[in-house]
């Protein structure tokens, strides 16, 4: 059964995120006369960047993690949307354009930055990562080896990092798109998300073993009962937050047009 006291303290989990919480400090304080003088410490930034590894804990390593690996494909869903989502949107929002643009400074990797943050490829590489890891073989594997879920779990992290940046890009180098470019590239990703929204909520076989065959938590809620409320988790929050981004990118477009 599910132990609610167990949160995770591995330390590439814990170690990492203290590690990363403690580079961002050591930038934002003793090295920021070094590499941003005149800036003030950016207190509302920290408090987003933290949130965010807040989010990412509790996404990994808190009991919701182990629902998700033994019992609930909607739990395992659950974890994806606040690594893809709150814990994304504000590990970016928490980056000043200080701390990220001087690591463009060489050509290259203004070239390969560009590259890698055009909408296009960061529409693609999310729409693709996405939809690759939820194919049944490779999903399940990830539930059957820890190495492989937590790869997965930092692929989908990543593809979400690069998802919001042509929209919540911190850096001057290489800023957000346009707001009427945001708007299409909301749409076009929606599109985009489609096939694996509907090939999960509309699959009329249960298509993980490990959830096919897990002890069932409530008597009445079936392992494709489990499956349908992933699906349409996936596609309403999905919905709420590009409707929320969607909002925002057309009323500051509506601003720049009065």
């Amino acid at each position: 059964m599910i132990d609610w006291r167990h949160w995770h303290n591995e330390p590439w989990l814990v170690g990492g995120l203290v590690f990363i919480g403690w580079g961002w400090a050591i930038l934002a304080g003793p090295l920021r006369p070094r590499i941003a003088p005149g800036e003030r410490f950016p207190r509302a930034h920290a408090v987003k960047f933290y949130l965010g590894l807040l989010f990412f804990y509790l996404a990994v390593g808190s009991p919701l993690d182990q629902i998700a690996e033994r019992f609930l494909f909607s739990a395992h869903m659950l974890q994806h949307q606040l690594l893809v989502y709150p814990a994304a949107i504000l590990f970016l929002l928490g980056l000043p354009a200080w701390m990220i643009d001087p690591l463009l400074g060489r050509p290259e990797l203004r070239r390969a930055g560009r590259f890698l943050t055009h909408p296009l490829i960061c529409g693609l590489t999310y729409t693709l990562v996405i939809s690759m890891w939820h194919a049944p073989w490779l999903y399940d594997w990830a539930l059957r080896v820890k190495l492989v879920h937590v790869i997965e779990h930092l692929t989908f992290f990543g593809a979400a990092l690069l998802f919001w940046w042509p929209m919540l890009s911190p850096s001057r180098v290489l800023p957000p798109i346009s707001y009427a470019g945001q708007l299409l590239y909301i749409i076009a990703v929606i599109i985009g998300m489609t096939p694996v929204f509907a090939y999960l909520t509309f699959s009329h076989s249960v298509l993980y073993p490990t959830y096919e065959y897990a002890p069932r938590l409530f008597a009445t809620f079936s392992a494709g009962d489990d499956q349908l409320l992933a699906g349409v988790m996936m596609k309403i929050i999905g919905m709420f937050v590009s409707l929320g981004a969607f909002i925002r990118a057309f009323y500051r477009w509506y601003q720049v047009k009065k």
